[in-house]
């Protein structure tokens, strides 16, 4: 593998042209030239059509008596039910050494999207600074992978946000997470010099000030400075302070958590609560005691609330108070048709619901929430500023 013996075989193969490829290729006729060039162009779009929406191109079953042979190959038949030029072309029409259909080819042009698009990137980026947005996460085969984006403006003044991508991590440790970033950045010709900004999510092996990401890149790099989402920190202070209080403690971890866990964890039970809701909305538009109209009288569910989605306990105290009556019946034909366990489970949170400091809290704890969702929801803008903002927080601490 010396530079010598590379060229060496170079010299060989100059002059051996009868073996050359560009000149069997040069030798093929244009009638097959072309052919060749529509049927390499139908599969590229069919390729890009199924990249821009997130689609799988391989099928579990691709041979020609399978039903369905993937979305790649029934889209290329699509494209060529289509435009006769193309079904003359592909699939029985070409070769069957050269019908640009195999996985191989699919990887090849994949991955020649995959580059064109990183081109693309970096001429708009054009060795200006950047923010890096990082995530860890398993694929379905359980590896550790880390997800990069970069955030930057481009020449026009617009913050763009532009997927980099995936690198496999052996483990999540800040160290072997920075390394990935760093080797993802130099494969792109880029460097933690231009970096101005960092976000990642709350681990401790991301925002961890002595060993975290965070504080690694910024000993390499005092610039990168890192922003954490403010209506993420605004959510995890509300949860933090929040159980710190015995009566919101009790509400979300004594009563909504074992309620939540116990009609959500079944199938049978979320459709007992399905029905009791369906029956009382028709009973009520019967009745005139609702409206009907798109979008009215939408589906509710009792979701688990997590302390890092925002509103996410605002929206689970709502969705309650609103299947309240629903909840109760669904429970009573729960605990009718079930064993002595979940009867007796059933019973004892419908004795928690119906008491007053259930009512009393639960609705306390809506005006509250109710509140501070609207600085939430404000906080998501994107056109929002901090001037404005803090004037929202002095105007919901009035409120509070």
């Amino acid at each position: 593998m010396s530079a010598h013996n590379k060229a060496v075989r170079s010299l060989k193969d100059f002059e051996n042209q009868k073996a050359n490829l560009p000149s069997l290729f040069a030798d093929q006729s244009e009638e097959n030239k072309i052919k060749y060039r529509e049927r390499l162009q139908a599969s590229i779009k069919c390729l890009k059509w199924l990249l821009l929406q997130g689609l799988p191109a391989r099928g579990h079953k691709e041979n020609e008596t399978s039903s369905n042979r993937g979305n790649f190959v029934e889209l290329l038949k699509f494209l060529a039910s289509e435009k006769e030029d193309v079904a003359k072309v592909v699939l029985d029409n070409a070769p069957g050494n050269c019908q640009m259909t195999a996985p191989s080819i699919q990887k090849d042009i994949i991955n020649a999207c995959a580059t064109e698009t990183t081109k693309a990137i970096m001429k708009e980026l054009d060795g200006d600074f950047f923010t890096i947005l990082a995530d860890e996460s398993a694929d379905i085969s359980d590896k550790e992978q880390l997800a990069l984006c970069l955030r930057y403006v481009n020449k026009r003044g617009e913050v763009m946000e532009r997927f980099l991508g995936v690198v496999h991590v052996a483990n999540t440790t800040s160290l072997a997470l920075k390394e990935a970033i760093e080797s993802l950045l130099m494969e792109h010709s880029l460097s933690f010099s231009r970096v101005r900004g960092q976000g990642y999510d709350g681990a401790s092996n991301m925002q961890g000030a002595i060993n975290g990401l965070k504080t690694l890149i910024l000993n390499e790099s005092p610039s990168a400075h890192c922003v954490h989402c403010f209506a993420h920190q605004l959510q995890l202070t509300l949860v933090a302070v929040a159980k710190k209080n015995a009566d919101c403690g009790w509400l979300f971890v004594d009563v909504l958590a074992p309620l939540l866990n116990f009609v959500g964890g079944s199938p049978k039970r979320k459709e007992f609560l399905r029905k009791k809701q369906a029956e009382r909305v028709v009973a009520a538009l019967s009745l005139g005691e609702l409206e009907s109209g798109t979008g009215l009288n939408q589906e509710l569910s009792l979701s688990r609330p997590g302390d890092t989605r925002w509103g996410s306990h605002f929206k689970t105290i709502l969705n309650v108070l609103n299947l309240y009556p629903t909840i109760l019946e669904s429970l009573d034909a729960i605990g009718d048709v079930s064993d002595s366990v979940d009867r007796n489970r059933a019973e004892s949170l419908t004795h928690l619901l119906m008491s007053f400091d259930f009512i009393f809290v639960a609705h306390l704890m809506k005006s509250i929430f109710a509140i501070t969702n609207e600085l939430n929801l404000a906080l998501q803008r994107s056109d929002q500023d901090i001037v404005n903002t803090m004037k929202m927080v002095d105007v919901t601490k009035i409120n509070l």
